[in-house]
């Protein structure tokens, strides 16, 4: 039988977001110094994320390489495509597709 885990206290959830936008926008300014400390940033917000099951924001979830978790600035190490339906994110890193429709 599947073990029920408590929600967390609504404080600890709205901190938890706050701290996810924060790293992310740390990860934004220290992209061009120190890339491997934006990808820090994204590996810290997304474990906030999962140890209080907060749903990243969308906006949020295009940052990222969902296979390599390495933070994507379009045009340096990543590729913004449309095809049909669909905006292809292409990362160098990994060198895998991500396909999202809109």
């Amino acid at each position: 039988m599947k073990q029920k885990h408590s929600k967390k206290p609504k404080k600890q959830v709205d901190m938890a977001r706050e701290r996810i936008n924060i790293l992310f926008e740390q990860a934004d300014l220290r992209f061009k110094e120190n890339s491997k400390l934006s990808d820090r940033y994204v590996e810290l917000a997304r474990k906030i994320a999962m140890k209080y099951k907060v749903r990243m924001p969308r906006e949020l979830k295009r940052k990222f390489c969902k296979h390599c978790h390495k933070y994507l600035k379009p045009g340096v190490n990543c590729r913004v495509r449309t095809t049909g339906k669909n905006v292809v994110y292409y990362c160098k890193n990994c060198k895998r597709y991500m396909r999202i429709g809109y």
